[in-house]
């Protein structure tokens, strides 16, 4: 049995060959931009968690650049960071808790959601603090039981709005809400929520509201539910090239994470890999070290099921994924140190976010989201963006 260790570096080696390297693809955000705005009557880039965690100014100015007309967060504090790196598009908050200071929204011209009449009075009481106004979107829970404001409530709601947009405190801009169960195209459940967004927009109106912007649908919604289109589409995980649908292979993934194998060694049968040996080699194999693991965000629970990509093949995991590192099985390959291995890839036979999420028994979002600091961050840049065009205006 032999053991090689990866010598030091001398002179200029590249990243790819000493550190795990997650590249962010700009230009797949382009392409994913592409093709949603061109399936709806305006976009909402959805930029939160960092922009899915590729980073949020770069997704944000990506998406605007083809084809989206505005930006969506989860939180304020989020949304001020975009507007501190001079992002001056239209942008909506949605997740502050009842009572905040919303000060920022207003300083900021942060479009904020309003689930509850103390949602619509924080907004109101920093807009009159500051003696301006501040936009609103009425948010009604549809059917997730979760946020938004329920269906019982929503008309006391759109009253209180009203008589806060009467005394020039807040003017109401949209009407949202969201789909439970949109991912899987659940027609009954996504029918059922569709009526309750339209019976909800119908109360508004009728307390004197005048939302200029409907939004429903998001990503998966987009590409399978036409009818809940409205004028508007919030789509965050599309951008990235998330499709929990499974039917449109024409998104393209935007991140791939590499890393180098930096410790090879040849083994015979029956030797434990690992943290209380959970993997046993079947035969004599050549084993190759990996310096990722769950602190970069691979799942312990794709333990036993996970492959990466080496030389051209999928080659299993072997033991656990650790807190730094995991071992790979790569067989009679001849594999090296410094050799590149893809962990999770976009195309070709490398295994997707998809193919990870299916071995961990979760969503590729919280991967991507998950994808620790240590990994070092390459970004592939869009190409230019097509000539402007003014979209179509939908009161």
């Amino acid at each position: 049995m032999s053991t090689t260790l990866c010598p030091p570096a001398a002179g200029p080696v590249a990243v790819a060959r000493t550190r795990p390297v997650l590249t962010v693809r700009l230009d797949a955000v382009a392409h994913n931009t592409r093709v949603l705005a061109a399936s709806a009557r305006r976009l909402m880039a959805v930029v939160k968690a960092d922009g899915f965690g590729l980073g949020a100014v770069d997704v944000a100015r990506t998406a605007l650049d083809n084809g989206a007309q505005s930006l969506g967060v989860a939180t304020l504090a989020e949304a001020v960071e975009l507007r501190l790196a001079g992002v001056r598009a239209p942008l909506l908050s949605w997740l502050d808790a009842p009572g905040a200071d919303l000060s920022d929204a207003v300083l900021h011209s942060v479009d904020v959601a309003v689930p509850s009449a103390e949602h619509l009075e924080a907004a109101a009481w920093a807009a009159r603090r500051l003696d301006r106004v501040v936009d609103v979107h009425p948010y009604l829970d549809c059917g997730t039981a979760r946020d938004g404001c329920p269906p019982a409530l929503w008309p006391d709601l759109c009253a209180a709005a009203r008589r806060a947009e009467r005394a020039g405190s807040v003017r109401v801009v949209g009407v949202m809400g969201h789909l439970a169960c949109a991912a899987g195209l659940h027609a009954e459940a996504n029918a059922a929520a569709t009526r309750r967004f339209v019976r909800g927009v119908e109360h508004a109106r009728a307390a004197g509201l005048r939302p200029a912007l409907r939004h429903l649908g998001s990503t998966a919604a987009v590409l399978g539910l036409p009818a809940t289109a409205f004028d508007m589409s919030r789509v965050g995980a599309g951008l990235v090239g998330i499709d929990t649908t499974g039917r449109h292979p024409v998104l393209r993934g935007a991140a791939q994470v590499t890393a180098p194998v930096v410790q090879v060694r040849d083994v015979g049968a029956g030797v434990g890999v690992g943290y209380d040996h959970t993997y046993r080699t079947a035969a004599p194999t050549r084993l190759a070290l990996l310096p990722l693991g769950y602190a970069d965000g691979l799942p312990v629970s794709a333990s036993g099921r996970a492959e990466v990509l080496v030389h051209g093949r999928r080659r299993p995991l072997a033991g656990r994924v650790s807190m730094d590192q995991v071992v790979v099985d790569v067989g009679d390959l001849p594999v090296q140190p410094g050799d590149v291995v893809t962990v999770i890839g976009t195309d070709g036979p490398a295994p997707t976010l998809t193919d990870w999420a299916g071995w961990a028994g979760t969503l590729p979002h919280e991967l991507l989201t998950g994808l620790g600091r240590r990994l070092v961050r390459r970004v592939v840049p869009a190409p230019p963006s097509p000539p402007p065009t003014v979209p179509e205006e939908h009161p």
